[in-house]
């Protein structure tokens, strides 16, 4: 007799097979899925503190810096430019009264500290209220914005630094303009 004869395999049972073909399949899924909805690493993490109306007040962390708040503007103007869709970047939309253009005009404040974010903060900034206190209220809010972008009329508009406004003028040392141009129409 020769010892080196092996004997013959056993095929998988077919409940094996269903098995091994479920957890592939299954650990597919899930990588493919991982993938394809990854944070896009291109601009900062941010999210929305609060939104009234056209106004939307945009969180990112403290140690972001000045060229990742950049990329962020930027981005909002592609979106705004290309889509004429905020929704992809978590903002409800502004004008949805008319379903053809549900964003017509859209202002981003962004800040990293999460206080100047929340909804009760933004109300108090749009009222405009008088008095010395709401004053210095609203010049602090401007003063702590590290950017912003206007999307609307016709015109995008994008800035680093406070907020242009009385208590600081566009053309101060502490406010970069990134881009001050036309939108296309929307259609």
């Amino acid at each position: 007799m020769d010892s080196k004869i092996k004997p013959a395999r056993t095929p998988f049972d077919p409940v094996v097979k269903i098995g091994l073909t479920v957890l592939i399949g299954g650990i597919t899924l899930i990588a493919g899925g991982m993938f394809l909805s990854r944070p896009d690493r291109t601009i900062p993490p941010f999210s929305i503190g609060a939104q009234e109306n056209t106004v939307v007040a945009v969180h990112v962390p403290a140690w972001t810096s000045d060229p990742e708040i950049e990329s962020l503007i930027r981005r909002f103007r592609k979106v705004g430019v290309t889509r004429h869709d905020f929704r992809s970047l978590k903002i409800r939309p502004t004008t949805p009264d008319d379903p053809n253009t549900l964003y017509r005009e859209v202002i981003l404040y962004v800040f990293s500290d999460p206080a100047w974010t929340e909804r009760d903060t933004l109300h108090r900034y749009l009222a405009k209220q008088t008095g010395e206190k709401e004053e210095a209220f609203r010049r602090e809010f401007e003063r702590s914005a590290r950017g912003g972008f206007i999307y609307g009329r016709g015109k995008t508009k994008g800035w680093l630094g406070p907020i242009p406004g009385q208590s600081t003028p566009e053309k101060s040392p502490t406010t970069q303009i990134l881009f001050d141009d036309a939108a296309p129409p929307l259609t």
